[in-house]
């Protein structure tokens, strides 16, 4: 797809193969250096990118801005497991090949958004475990990353494994119940499929030194002991309205590891401090020489899945806030650094021998109810900030099984719903109906299927009633 380009181009790349494998960039123009996020990010050795709706790609005013403003891009959803192989061994690369193919006539680089991550799964992923998922889990990264080979300058080859609170521990997943070595194996998948893609770890509530960062810094770290392949971490990096004050040492401690950093998915609560934690965030990663980029969740404030939260560098219009100045102003401060290498040295191999068919024993999640007698039954999980929530609602077929279902879910007063997947949503606000979509709803006596959504505001007390079909 053609679109009228408002500004020239600060950046050109030297060949497309060359930015979607190594990032190299060159100055075409003086005259606009340091007037754009890519161009000043783009001087300093670093990309500065966003995260796309393929929906949006027919919008002038968004791709006005994305073309003019970033050099990387990032699917939202549309290289996610259930978007590429909605059916086992059926696989869809529409959306992914569209934005591609956007990125390299304008430009910019792609980052893969995920291989495996614990929600978003296709039902019928969701519905396998054991030694079955694993090489499900293990054909999908194999296929995704072969198919994209060459395109893609880093992959989040897994994201969100790790729990919240203060254990630093995994979190339980049926990815994880696959056993404990399912993350090793999906890097050393990624790197035999795409050597010449960088492979990252990708996690959110990591914005400083905490017991979940520390958990993943642990891994990271025997990961490098071990020559697992990893070459890059992210911070998604969903804030509110202050900065961590070790912020800066924690992007550094993973770098002294070998690893390069990265920010993932940033965007900031609205508010009188909102420039300033924008301007902190890109400060901390200018200093940290390993950092090789930033991204924004979405270009402008009605494209962002926190609603009202408004919580990135540009007005619905496309105007430009303040904090987009105190960004590019931290940028043109920073230190400029040469960028790692991309192609990844040498590794030790992987175990020759298969991973354990049966996995270890473990005992199910509490939250999730046996099948009754009949209908279906629903059950919900909460990851919560302040501000805003993802929800993730288990559907659990009675004996009769189901044709199809249907979810009511009441929501706090000031909640709304942003964003939804393995679903259809009927309303944002008040009481929100949930229907099954075409690949979930046909359910066995006790299968269980799997949705969630996104939404600003709190989701706490929630209680999700189920009707079957």
């Amino acid at each position: 797809m053609n679109h009228k380009r408002v500004l020239r181009l600060a950046v050109t790349v030297a060949a497309t193969g060359a930015l979607a494998a190594g990032m190299t960039m060159t100055l075409t123009s003086t005259a606009s250096a340091g007037t754009t996020l890519k161009a000043s990010a783009a001087e300093k050795g670093r990309y500065f990118g966003a995260a796309v709706a393929g929906q949006k790609l027919s919008d002038n005013t968004y791709v006005t801005i994305l073309n003019r403003e970033f050099n990387s891009v990032v699917a939202e959803n549309d290289m996610k497991w259930d978007a590429t192989e909605p059916q086992q061994g059926r696989f869809n690369y529409t959306g992914g090949d569209r934005l591609v193919a956007h990125a390299q006539a304008n430009g910019q680089s792609v980052r893969g958004h995920a291989l495996l991550w614990y929600q978003q799964q296709p039902g019928w992923a969701q519905s396998m475990s054991g030694s079955a998922l694993r090489s499900a889990m293990m054909n999908h990264v194999t296929q995704v990353a072969t198919h994209f080979k060459g395109k893609i300058y880093a992959w989040d080859v897994v994201n969100e494994a790790f729990a919240d609170g203060n254990s630093g521990a995994r979190r339980d997943s049926n990815l994880q119940r696959t056993g404990n070595d399912w993350i090793e194996a999906a890097f050393r998948a990624a790197r035999a499929a795409d050597p010449g893609a960088k492979l990252c770890y990708n996690d959110y509530n990591t914005d400083g030194i905490n017991a979940k960062s520390t958990g993943i810094y642990n891994m990271v770290r025997d990961f490098k002991s071990r020559g697992v392949p990893i070459d890059c971490v992210g911070f998604q990096s969903h804030l509110g309205t202050s900065l961590s004050s070790d912020y800066q040492a924690n992007l550094q401690r993973f770098a002294d590891l070998g690893v390069d950093v990265q920010i993932t998915e940033l965007d900031v609560m609205s508010g009188g401090n909102q420039a300033n934690v924008f301007a902190g965030v890109t400060r901390a990663c200018m200093n940290v020489s390993r950092c090789t980029g930033i991204t924004t969740w979405g270009v402008r404030d009605c494209d962002s899945w926190r609603g009202s939260d408004n919580a990135l560098l540009f007005e619905c219009s496309g105007n430009k806030k303040a904090a987009y100045t105190s960004v590019l102003n931290a940028l043109n401060a920073g230190p400029a650094i040469t960028p790692s290498p991309t192609t990844p040295g040498p590794t030790t191999p992987g175990p020759t021998t298969p991973p354990p068919t049966t996995p270890p024993p473990t005992t199910p999640p509490p939250t999730t109810p046996p099948p009754g007698p009949e209908g279906c039954t629903a059950s919900v999980s909460l990851n919560s900030w302040t501000g805003g929530f993802v929800a993730s609602v288990k559907v659990t077929a009675g004996s009769a099984g189901t044709n199809g279902w249907n979810v009511s879910v009441t929501l706090p007063g000031g909640a709304s719903v942003t964003n939804t997947w393995s679903a259809t949503a009927s309303g944002s606000t008040g009481t929100v109906r949930f229907a099954n979509v075409n690949y979930n709803g046909q359910l066995a006596a006790g299968q269980v299927a799997e949705f969630g959504f996104q939404g600003t505001g709190s989701g706490a007390g929630i209680t999700p009633t189920c009707t079957a079909s």
